[in-house]
């Protein structure tokens, strides 16, 4: 490929990636319609062992072109792709598979799109509905944006095209682990959480009927491989990013606003607030420990409590308060172990059965300790509220 030319720091700098493993069929013809579009184009042989050094020696004056023999993952190219990009100094890296689905006419639109959003990362949205498009397809579509909105809080139509656009300035300091199919979703979802926008922009698309399609996706293997991702990603949003993110959005506005729209909003029952309220302390006490929102959250959204109201308060189980906790509820153990030998700081030595004994004097004291402080957070919430609607009657 031709030297970059030096542009204005300012302005956008894009290129076109496009990698590729044994789509020698279709390649030749995604190539020349997206040198239609930028002259600005790489492309990452991903091991391929058909015709496609052939075809792109053919191209070899005009793109730049990257190859290696082992076949990597799509993952490994893409991220091959990035890190070339950035050295010729790009900002933007627009991805186009080579299987001859997408369109490279749709390439101007997303241009369009990044200089509008330059911190944005663009997915095509590709119309699931239309000809041809295999069932698999759809649902293994529908299921990744599921887990995206649980792990990000984004709804998007579609998590999975290939076609993107993505703002590699933005992206510099995430680190990235997978090689396969699934990194494609581990950029999205670690882009959404450095708070980058994830934007879905429609595109038109194409699949070949029948046998005539090439797909290099193993269901069993990179379904396998995403749904592992997908757990990881789950367990990190319970217990880091959804806190986080609600207190992020929180502190965005005024905390009165949200005490008066939470807490005393009169289009919700005094019960299901205090309810909510109690049950979000009982489930801060409760000895889960990392997994107190997790069961918490699906609980209150069975029983439709206060959802808002049950995120601020089971976080009273912060590092600080932690000791606290600890110390009381194995003194409250104490009530059913009352000839307990042992102590919470074992000055006795540190043996197999003094740990089994403190164990279950503090399991037990934990439930009993949090099904009281649940109970008299769930009253004391009850009357404040309440006293306060009759206050707010009188004086409106």
């Amino acid at each position: 490929m031709k030297s970059v030319p030096d542009i204005d720091t300012t302005s956008l700098k894009w290129c076109v990636l496009v990698p590729t493993y044994n789509n020698a069929r279709t390649l030749r013809e995604v190539l020349e319609t997206v040198l239609e579009k930028s002259q600005w184009v790489i492309v990452v042989n991903d091991g391929s062992t058909d015709t496609t050094s052939d075809i792109l020696r053919d191209f070899q004056d005009r793109l730049e072109i990257i190859s290696y023999s082992e076949n990597k993952g799509k993952g490994f190219a893409l991220r091959t792709g990035f890190k070339r990009a950035t050295e010729l100094g790009f900002t933007h890296v627009i991805s186009i598979d080579s299987d001859g689905q997408h369109f490279a006419s749709d390439i101007p639109s997303l241009v369009e799109q990044i200089q509008l959003f330059p911190d944005a990362l663009f997915i095509g949205a590709r119309n699931m509905e239309s000809e041809n498009v295999p069932g698999k397809s759809s649902f293994g579509n529908k299921f990744s944006n599921f887990w995206f909105w649980v792990e990000t809080g984004i709804k998007l139509t579609d998590t999975q095209s290939g076609f993107r656009a993505y703002p590699l300035h933005a992206m510099q300091k995430l680190r990235f682990y997978t090689k396969k199919f699934e990194f494609e979703i581990e950029v999205i979802v670690k882009s959404a959480w450095k708070g980058l926008a994830v934007i879905n922009t429609p595109i038109k698309i194409h699949y070949e009927p029948g046998d005539k399609r090439i797909s290099h996706f193993r269901p069993f293997h990179d379904f396998t491989r995403i749904s592992v991702l997908n757990t990881y990603f789950v367990i990190l949003a319970v217990l880091y990013y959804i806190p986080i993110r609600f207190f992020r959005n929180l502190s965005y506005r005024n905390f009165e606003s949200f005490l008066i729209e939470q807490f005393l909003n009169k289009n919700e029952s005094v019960t299901k607030k205090s309810i909510s309220i109690g049950f979000g302390v009982f489930m801060s006490i409760f000895p889960v420990w990392g997994f107190q929102m997790l069961i918490g959250l699906v609980i209150a959204e069975l029983f439709k409590l206060n959802r808002a109201i049950f995120l601020v308060t089971v976080n009273l189980s912060i590092p600080p308060v932690m000791p606290f906790i600890l110390f009381f509820s194995y003194k409250m153990g104490g009530v059913f172990y009352p000839n307990s030998k042992s102590d919470l700081f074992f000055s006795q030595g540190l043996s197999l059965e003094t740990v089994k004994a403190n164990a279950a004097q503090y399991l037990s004291g934990a439930v009993g300790l949090a099904i009281i402080c649940g109970l008299v957070a769930g009253l004391t919430a009850y009357i404040i509220i309440h006293l306060f609607r009759i206050a707010t009657a009188k004086n409106p």
